[in-house]
């Protein structure tokens, strides 16, 4: 959504707002956290804020303006009057209010309801102000990139997001894509939200898997194969290698000789290793890239130090947090009701725990972050609570500033014949069911450049959408039917609600181009269905806003259907195509093209790419 910068890539830059409230408004006080530059919504909860704290003293119009609501059943905004502690009566709280309130360009009217107050917006202003604000910040930024949405809350602060993490060695399975999907949607809200992002991809490339596999390769590896796809065929090599170890324990001990020599630094053992890790990064690349998902960094558990880990053990035993049992360390956290961690096993080895605490120290040493997420299974909750936990308990300051997103399990997932599934053959299959219906229609069909692109882009939405459409605690089931289908809320209906708004250009070529929103005559749009478009379109900033504040990609998803419910509402009562009157086909056409912009936005900001033609 930000431009970037060279020396910092993810340093979102974003430059003053090219849209400012026109001078011929009544003039508005400053609020503290507000920016109608951005969010010219804050203009009108102000000018409602003001009209309550002029009418009911003592209050200022910041105090007033934490209490203005968004409102339900048709009210743009309520304030509740019971909030202020105010004496007097409720009711006669609302008379003064009402006495008092004078309509103005941008309140139009109030109206009292039992403890609340309702508040409508001067519909001719809210129009031409959101209208002429997506435009501004869509086209006319100085990043040359579209910024509605976006807004300054993290400027100058540094995350990371640890997402996605797969094992090397084992084809990139669907439960690592909520994580991936989750991750890549936080990477860039944060971004959008001004902060820094790093996107870390912690992959399980370390463990005694690795001697395993290099038994395996010494019977079955072939150059070729591993050259062509190197997660698949290590992949094939570990599943015929376990096989064998089954029936032949001997081969497990081969395999744990051979790991002790990764681990001694031979590097004989470690040349394979990091061939088989370097090609294995390279093949990931290409799943994510086609997920449109990006890191910064491919870093493992191989990158956390054996030092770091000793360090860390060495200094949980001076401060008295370990206790030994059976040769096993401990530290002790049952009275936070988090029973107890192992830092050790009876072996000798170190443990998740004891390598997530070195990498964690490791990571703050290095990036000195504000913040850092780990978006992990919920399945996982007690192990990360335990690991933030001890670093909590050993004095690191910064681990209060770490953050665990989690999420549910996806149940049921494999293709349609029933088989253990793979991301990549997920993707395949969904884009060619897509491509199968795009082939229905010929002439549309006959239009698009590359028709197995956008197949596998709808096939992409639609996994997406259905991952990310409920809370992401919930568990789901994959449901194939309801994923691809483009009745009711899924992935391809939203597709096709952003290709129906680019299309409006291609269908009225003598409506081009549009004057400037300025110069639109935005006050014919008077109908219910155009109204409520333009508040939606309005919200997105807040939308915004609360996902960064709750971490839930539904949020997202529930405005862009909510959008797209609203455009389909208004087709047939505002329309372009056969409105003779040009000025306001010109208008309507304008806020079909305002809430293209915004669909694209919310799609972009949840990694789907928003699709012309399909």
């Amino acid at each position: 959504m930000a431009s970037t910068s060279t020396e910092r890539p993810n340093k979102p830059v974003l430059g003053p707002s090219p849209f400012s409230i026109p001078s011929d408004l009544p003039k508005l006080p400053e609020v503290p956290g507000t920016d109608p530059t951005r969010c010219v919504l804050d203009s009108f909860r102000i000018a409602i804020a003001k009209v309550i704290a002029d009418a009911l003293e003592p209050l200022t119009v910041e105090q007033v303006y934490q209490g203005v609501d968004y409102g339900k059943k048709g009210e743009d905004f309520t304030v509740a009057l019971p909030r202020f502690k105010l004496p007097g009566k409720v009711d006669q709280l609302a008379k003064q209010v009402i006495d008092k309130f004078q309509p103005d360009e941008w309140v139009e009217s109030v109206t009292h309801d039992r403890a609340f107050l309702h508040f409508r917006c001067r519909s001719s202003t809210l129009t031409r102000l959101v209208l002429d604000q997506i435009h501004a910040l869509t086209y006319d930024t100085a990043s040359k990139q579209p910024e509605y949405g976006a807004n300054y809350l993290g400027e100058g602060k540094r995350v990371i997001i640890e997402y996605s993490s797969p094992n090397i060695a084992k084809s990139f399975h669907v439960g690592h894509l909520r994580s991936t999907i989750i991750g890549a949607f936080l990477a860039n809200l944060y971004k959008a939200c001004g902060w820094e992002v790093l996107s870390l991809n912690y992959l399980g490339d370390w463990g005694t898997q690795f001697g395993l596999i290099a038994v395996g390769f010494e019977k079955y590896g072939s150059q070729e194969a591993l050259e062509k796809d190197a997660i698949q065929h290590l992949f094939e090599i570990y599943v015929k290698i376990n096989a064998e170890a089954d029936k032949d324990p001997s081969i497990r001990e081969q395999a744990a000789a051979w790991f002790k020599r990764m681990e001694d630094g031979d590097e004989e053992a470690l040349k394979n290793w990091r061939v088989w890790r370097q090609l294995s990064v390279r093949k990931y690349e290409e799943e994510y890239a086609r997920l449109n998902v990006h890191f910064d960094e491919y870093t493992g558990e191989s990158e956390v130090s054996q030092e770091s880990m000793d360090k860390a053990l060495k200094q949980l035993q001076e401060m008295n947090l370990i206790e030994e049992d059976n040769g096993a360390l401990r530290v002790n956290l049952e009275k936070y009701k988090l029973g107890k961690a192992v830092v050790r096993k009876r072996d000798g080895t170190s443990i998740y725990l004891t390598r997530d605490i070195g990498g964690a120290v490791q990571r703050y040493e290095k990036y000195k972050f504000d913040k850092m997420i780990y978006v992990i299974s919920s399945q996982q909750d007690m192990h990360v609570a335990q690991f933030f936990k001890v670093l909590d308990l050993m004095g690191f300051d910064w681990a209060k500033n770490l953050e665990h997103v989690n999420y549910g399990l996806v149940l049921g997932m494999s293709t349609r014949k029933g088989t253990v599934v793979f991301l990549d053959q997920i993707i395949r299959e969904a884009a060619s069911v897509m491509h199968e219906q795009m082939r229905k229609n010929e002439d549309k069909y006959n239009a698009i450049e590359d028709p197995e692109y956008v197949a596998q882009e709808i096939g992409i939405t639609g996994i997406k959408i259905q991952d990310m459409a409920a809370k992401r605690i919930n568990n789901y089931t994959f449901n194939w039917d309801r994923m691809l289908s483009f009745e009711g809320d899924t992935g391809p209906y939203l597709q096709y609600a952003h290709v129906r708004l680019s299309s409006i250009e291609r269908k009225n070529p003598e409506l081009l181009p549009l004057p400037a929103p300025s110069q639109l005559k935005t006050d014919l749009l008077v109908e219910p269905q155009a109204r409520e478009i333009v508040f939606l379109l309005g919200t997105y900033p807040d939308v915004v806003k609360t996902a960064l504040k709750t971490h839930e990609p539904s949020g997202i998803v529930t405005f862009a259907f909510r959008l797209s419910h609203a455009i389909s509402s208004a087709w047939e009562t505002v329309i372009v195509k056969g409105e003779q009157d040009k000025e306001k086909a010109k208008a309507r056409m304008a806020l079909y093209l305002a809430a293209r912009d915004v669909l694209g936005a919310a799609l972009r900001l949840l990694s789907i790419k928003p699709l012309e033609r399909m």
